[in-house]
């Protein structure tokens, strides 16, 4: 398989070194250093891993869905048994936390396992009437690409539903986290998958993309990660008819009425935004509080946000690690700098801590003009933007005027203000008075720029099946 040093691709059944014998390094976050590295494939391992999983196609998509079922859910047995080893090398690897580690292979375990239970009624006949049904089927190969930042939780949801449904599936997982993918597939192959049903590779992405995507072999796509990256394997997609799935980039929004409940918002919306170090496309991003409420919000959340402890990711009385590379430390200041120069205020953080390590601290800017890059581009780390608004429908304006719409937030006692907030806001989804992580059994999938297609729950198995109508049976059942 592989070490704590080197991971390896897994290609029809077996672990094995990409066939230049060449590798990515592995840097740790909190301390800058190469620590590990991960094979990358060639254009031959990308080939065998397409013939593998074709001629593991078909056996695959008959086996009964009960058996298939059976599987994910000893994968997740499997894997829960490994959560406090595989928590660790995940901390080592992105710089969260070790209890946001943890959580996040809870998650894990929780999809795989709910895909699983589920695996045999979702492929059931639907009746339609006396002399109609619809039969579920697998599309065929899929291709996922994940990404580093909730790498157990999105390898989850992307291998479980369509493995679920009948899907092979050639996964390439972030070569930045490449142990979280690695403990998964493995604990897919200790329970019985069968060979060139999952496989594994790494290396340049770009490189990656082309090939698979190229290929007629492969059906389905699948990707979270930005939008840009998004569209451009949508492009690729398209030459093949490919089916998409795709969970892009959000900038979310958070209205705070003046009837909130400050006691819990600000600890909610603190521990969710700065949870990963910000790194979370459902992360909310920018506040708008209602003006009356403003400047105790403001004094509020700064004092809360001050309390952050950052630290070494593996230290229990860290609140926040590191961010996961240098890229997103350039962008933090070309963000900030940029908010600054067009006479934003910046209220707490805003610098990059002059220790080893990619730290920057938790970090809220107001007096932000409009035409600020950080209003209409994806922060993606530490950074909140706080506004008043005077009206309601001022808000709502204000939160719809970005491209991107995966999540948003409110928090509200008033059943009016919620049902207006919930009719007006363009998103994917809306939480009132509640962050939290998706659930495995809820679909979830953005709108505008920030995607198409589900994830999640009954549609995110759907999302890897064709629904043939079959009309004139004699009889159903």
């Amino acid at each position: 398989m592989s070490d704590a040093r080197s991971h390896e691709l897994f290609i029809n059944g077996k672990w094995r070194a990409g066939g230049s014998r060449a590798t990515l390094p592995v840097i740790n976050p909190a301390t800058e250093k190469v620590f590990a590295s991960v094979a990358s494939a060639t254009v031959s391992d990308l080939d065998e891993a397409l013939a593998s999983a074709e001629r593991a196609r078909k056996a695959w998509s008959s086996r009964p869905a009960k058996e298939r079922g059976e599987i994910l859910v000893a994968a997740a047995r499997i894997l829960a048994t490994k959560i406090e080893s595989a928590a660790r090398d995940l901390t080592a690897e992105q710089g969260k936390t070790i209890a946001e580690a943890t959580g996040e292979y809870t998650r894990a375990v929780e999809t795989l396992e709910w895909n699983g239970r589920h695996a045999e009624e979702l492929s059931a006949p639907i009746p339609m009437g006396s002399n109609r049904m619809i039969v579920p089927e697998p599309l065929g190969v899929v291709a996922a690409f994940t990404p580093w930042n909730y790498p157990a939780v999105l390898v989850a949801r992307k291998l479980a539903p369509a493995l679920a449904a009948g899907c092979p599936v050639i996964l390439k997982g972030a070569e930045e986290t490449p142990s979280v993918a690695v403990h998964i597939v493995e604990s897919l192959r200790q329970a019985g998958i069968p060979d060139g049903v999952v496989n594994l590779v790494f290396g340049v992405p770009v490189h990656i993309s082309r090939h698979l995507l190229g290929s007629p072999i492969v059906k389905v796509l699948t990707f979270t990660g930005s939008t840009a990256v998004g569209k451009q394997l949508a492009a690729l997609a398209a030459n093949n008819l490919q089916r998409c799935i795709l969970e892009l980039g959000g900038h979310s929004p958070v209205i705070v009425c003046e009837d909130a409940d400050l006691a819990k918002a600000i600890p909610a919306i603190s521990e969710y935004k700065f949870e990963c170090a910000g790194q979370s496309c459902n992360a909310p991003s920018r506040i708008l509080v209602a003006r009356p409420l403003y400047q105790e919000f403001l004094s509020r959340m700064t004092e809360a946000v001050r309390k952050i402890r950052l630290g070494l990711p593996d230290d229990a009385a860290t609140d926040m690690g590191p961010m996961a590379n240098a890229r997103r430390i350039e962008a933090m200041q070309r963000l900030t700098k940029d908010a600054v120069d067009r006479g934003a205020r910046i209220e707490t953080g805003g610098t990059r801590l002059d220790r080893p390590g990619f730290y920057w601290p938790p970090t809220i800017l107001t007096s932000v003009p409009k035409e600020a890059r950080v209003l209409h581009e994806e922060p993606f780390g530490p950074i909140l933007t706080v506004a008043p608004f005077d009206t309601l429908e001022e808000a709502i304006e204000e939160a719809n005027a970005t491209d991107y719409g995966l999540a948003a937030y409110l928090f509200s006692g008033a059943a009016d203000a919620q049902q207006k907030v919930i009719n007006g806001l363009s998103a994917g989804a809306v939480s009132v008075n509640y962050l939290k992580g998706v659930s495995a059994d809820a679909p979830y999938g953005g709108v505008k720029q920030s995607g198409y297609g589900y994830e999640g729950g009954e549609q995110g198995v759907r999302s890897f099946q064709i629904l043939k109508m079959v009309n004139g049976l004699s009889s159903f059942g």
